[in-house]
């Protein structure tokens, strides 16, 4: 009986450990034209690909999936050097908001037969949030590294909001879809 129950720990541990490491990490636009002197310029976007550059290194070390998203675009297409992908990385270019929208994506992903996408990148309320609510609807386990997503200042009407609080409030939301963690936190898990 013994045997039998330190077996069990055993499988468990291992299956555990096996489990958090069926991911695969999305970097979603990390890209030229939302970095300073770009057509589209956001609050600190160096701060947050600084920290997608750890996730990037984490998924790496242990020998999970990074998978670029792209956004089309006439100019400052090109992802930032801050992020750039190693050879034999997977990108997609996408023309919409959401990463799963005509790219093939899902498909890519269900081929790598892994449950959890850990998702990080620009913009937190358009492209990230689309993607997590997408990833949350196909049914996989969706982690969002907050501080590893940026966005910039909104104006609705007469009222401007700070890209903090719209990264706030986006992030808020997506708890009902997501955990969200800063990219310690995952790495600790």
């Amino acid at each position: 009986m013994k045997r039998l129950i330190i077996a069990l720990i055993m499988f468990s541990a291992i299956a555990l450990a096996e489990g958090q490491k069926n991911y695969a990490l999305l970097v979603i636009d990390i890209q030229d034209f939302y970095f300073p002197g770009g057509r589209s310029e956001l609050v600190e976007p160096e701060k947050a690909a600084a920290k997608a550059v750890i996730a990037i290194r984490a998924a790496r070390e242990t020998g999970n999936p990074v998978i670029y998203i792209q956004h089309k675009s006439s100019a400052g297409m090109e992802i930032n050097d801050i992020v750039k992908p190693a050879p034999g990385e997977k990108i997609f270019v996408k023309e919409e908001v959401n990463s799963f929208l005509g790219t093939g994506l899902k498909e890519y992903i269900d081929d790598l037969a892994v449950d959890t996408l850990v998702i990080c990148g620009m913009q937190t309320q358009m492209c990230v949030e689309a993607a997590v609510r997408a990833a949350h609807d196909y049914g996989y386990v969706v982690v969002l590294l907050h501080d590893a997503c940026a966005t910039r200042n909104l104006k609705f009407g007469d009222r401007e909001v700070s890209a903090a609080d719209v990264h706030t409030s986006t992030l808020a939301t997506l708890r009902s879809y997501a955990r969200v963690l800063s990219v310690e936190e995952w790495i600790r898990k």
